[in-house]
């Protein structure tokens, strides 16, 4: 009778103790299963951003690229428009420099260093008297003088001119190619028919020091290309 009471507690709680182990275990799975649900959903979370960041990053980028793109298109039409103004300022005025800006007193006090002289050129034959600008073979910058002798050709009726500084003693065959008496039609560049004084010092300044010539393209470069209007 004992014996078999023992039997049946001995069993009874080896039972309970496996029923305890079972509900043990099928805690410990759920745990489980709940840390690794957990885990994903934050490596998904973390996903989903570092996705939304990366996206918003290449929007940025395309719109800087945009932006960049269209202010250099900016800079060309504006580059574009200024030769397109030139060239018809050449064919209304017929010379092909319709501004230049004096560079040397030698017409003095008539027009200063500095002044910008604005040129025209006609078919009418250059009188004495009239202030011109010219080339000369050999040199490359231009000079503007004033007409103080014409010669017409017996045999074309061309009139060929003789200039001269208003500052200046003598006349500028001294200046004129080797040989050279005289300044023929192709070498003039147009009359002065109007003027500004002082405003070619900005061309002064950045001819005779190019760094600054380059500062200011730069700047205004950037200017363009940086600005969001």
């Amino acid at each position: 009778m004992h014996l078999t009471q023992n039997i049946t507690t001995k069993l009874s709680r080896e039972l309970g103790l496996l029923r305890l182990r079972i509900c043990i275990s099928t805690c410990n799975c759920y745990t489980g299963r709940r840390k690794t649900e957990k885990k994903k959903q934050g490596s998904k979370k973390e996903i989903k951003e570092m996705g939304w960041i990366g996206d918003t990053v290449d929007s940025i980028k395309s719109i800087q690229i945009r932006q960049l793109l269209t202010q250099a298109v900016s800079l060309g039409m504006i580059v574009t428009s200024a030769l397109i103004i030139w060239k018809a300022l050449m064919c209304i005025t017929g010379s092909e420099s319709p501004v230049v800006v004096v560079l040397s007193g030698s017409m003095e006090p008539g027009f200063k260093r500095g002044d910008i002289l604005f040129l025209h050129m006609s078919k009418d034959p250059i009188r004495a008297g009239e202030i011109v600008v010219f080339n000369v073979d050999g040199r490359e910058i231009p000079i503007v003088h004033r007409v103080i002798k014409v010669h017409e050709r017996q045999d074309t009726g061309e009139v060929d001119v003789l200039t001269k500084g208003d500052n200046n003693y003598g006349d500028d065959r001294l200046l004129y190619a080797q040989g050279q008496q005289w300044l023929h039609r192709h070498h003039i560049m147009g009359r002065a028919v109007g003027f500004l004084p002082y405003v070619g010092w900005v061309t002064i300044i950045m001819t005779e020091k190019p760094i600054i010539k380059y500062i200011l393209i730069g700047a205004l470069g950037l200017l363009v290309i940086t600005s969001k209007d």
